[in-house]
C-alpha cells in the first residue's frame, strides 16, 4: 500500500539495528522459501534478512509511519522487488489476514510459514526528542508510537488522569515502588508538558537515597506511561492469541522482548496454549559481540514456538 509521506525528525534520522537477527533466521528458516509476517517492521532489518535469506514474500506491519518510510527505502535500496513485499501502516493487534495478507488462487488467505515480533520502543523513537519517549533531551510528552493516531498522549495521562490511575499503571507497568508518592507529586505539579518537566517532578518525589541508583528515578515511570499510551501489553496478548490461526502447521512465531512484563506474557502463552510447541525452553540472549556492537541489545530475549498441527 502507499504510505503517507511523513517528514522524518531532523534531530534523529531513522536508523534501527535489529537484534538477534541470526538467531531469528535460524529458527524461521527462510532459506526454504515461504511467506512470512513481520509484525514490527521497524527499519526493515528482519524483513530484509528474511528476503535475502530465501523467503519468497513478507508482509510487514508497523504503527509508526516513519518506520515504514525507512523500511521502504531500505528494501528498495537493497533491490527487493515490490511484488515480494506488502507494507501496512498498522498496529499488529488490528491485523486481519483476509484484508492485509496474500491470497491463493481461490481468494483464501495464505497462512504464514513464520512470524517475527520485535517488541518495545525502537532506537529512532528514543533518540528523537520530538517523539517524547526519553527524558535525556527535552521534548513534548507524546510517546505515541503512531504520532498520527487520534489517541491520548503521555501529557493527557499525566495532566488529566486521577492519581489512582497513575498509581495503577506505575505499579503494573513500571513496577515502581514509589508510585503513590510520584503520582501525588505529579497531581500537585500539573500541568506538565515536556519530558524534562516530568523527569524533574519524579526526581523530586522520590526519597534522596533513591536518586543515587543505577538508573534515573524516572525510567520506570516513562516505561509505564509508554506502555499505557500505546496499549502495548494488550496488543501483545492479542498477537499471542491470534498468531496460531495465522500460521501453517509447523509455522513458527519468534518474539523478541525487552522487559520482564513482555517476556512473562510470551512465556505463559507458549506454555499454556495447547496450540504451541515451545522450541526455546530458555530465552536466547544476544551474544557478547552483538551486545558490544549494539548496547541496547543487552536486555533482549528471544522465545520461539511452533504451531502444532
Amino acid at each position: 500500500m502507499d504510505l503517507p509521506e511523513t517528514r522524518l525528525g531532523e534531530s534523529s534520522p531513522y536508523h534501527h539495528e535489529s537484534v538477534l537477527t541470526e538467531e531469528v533466521m535460524a529458527y524461521l528458516q527462510p532459506q526454504q522459501g515461504g511467506t512470512f509476517l513481520d509484525v514490527t517492521l521497524g527499519g526493515g532489518g528482519h524483513t530484509l534478512a528474511l528476503l535475502q535469506g530465501g523467503a519468497e514474500r513478507v508482509v510487514g506491519l508497523d504503527r509508526d509511519p516513519l518506520a515504514l518510510q525507512a523500511a521502504r527505502a531500505r528494501l528498495a535500496a537493497a533491490g527487493i522487488p515490490q511484488e515480494r513485499i506488502q507494507l501496512w501502516h498498522l498496529n499488529f493487534a488490528d491485523f486481519d489476514p483476509q484484508r492485509h495478507g496474500w491470497r491463493d488462487e481461490q481468494g483464501r488467505p495464505i497462512l504464514f510459514d513464520g512470524i517475527v515480533a520485535d517488541l518495545g520502543v525502537s532506537s529512532p523513537q528514543l533518540d528523537c526528542p520530538e517523539r517524547g519517549f526519553s527524558f535525556r533531551a527535552e521534548g513534548p510528552l507524546d510517546m505515541r508510537m503512531d504520532p498520527t493516531a487520534a489517541q491520548e498522549t503521555a501529557a493527557d495521562w499525566v495532566n488529566r488522569r486521577p492519581a489512582e490511575d497513575l498509581i495503577d499503571i506505575f505499579v503494573r507497568y513500571g513496577e515502581e515502588r514509589f508510585a503513590r508518592r510520584i503520582a501525588h507529586h505529579i497531581e500537585r505539579s500539573r500541568p506538565l508538558f515536556t519530558t524534562t518537566q516530568l523527569a524533574q517532578v519524579v526526581w523530586q518525589a522520590v526519597p534522596p537515597a533513591a536518586r543515587r541508583g543505577r538508573i534515573h528515578p524516572a525510567t520506570r515511570v516513562f516505561q509505564a506511561l509508554r506502555i499505557a499510551v500505546n496499549r502495548e501489553l494488550e496488543a501483545l496478548e492479542t498477537l499471542l492469541a491470534q498468531a496460531p490461526a495465522w500460521l501453517k502447521p509447523g509455522g513458527r512465531l519468534a518474539v523478541i522482548s525487552f522487559h520482564s512484563l513482555e517476556d512473562r506474557l510470551v512465556k505463559w502463552a507458549f506454555r499454556t496454549d495447547p496450540r504451541w510447541q515451545v522450541l526455546t525452553p530458555k530465552p536466547l540472549r544476544p551474544s557478547k559481540q552483538e551486545q558490544q556492537r549494539n548496547p541496547r541489545a543487552r536486555s533482549a530475549k528471544l522465545r520461539v514456538a511452533a504451531r502444532l498441527g
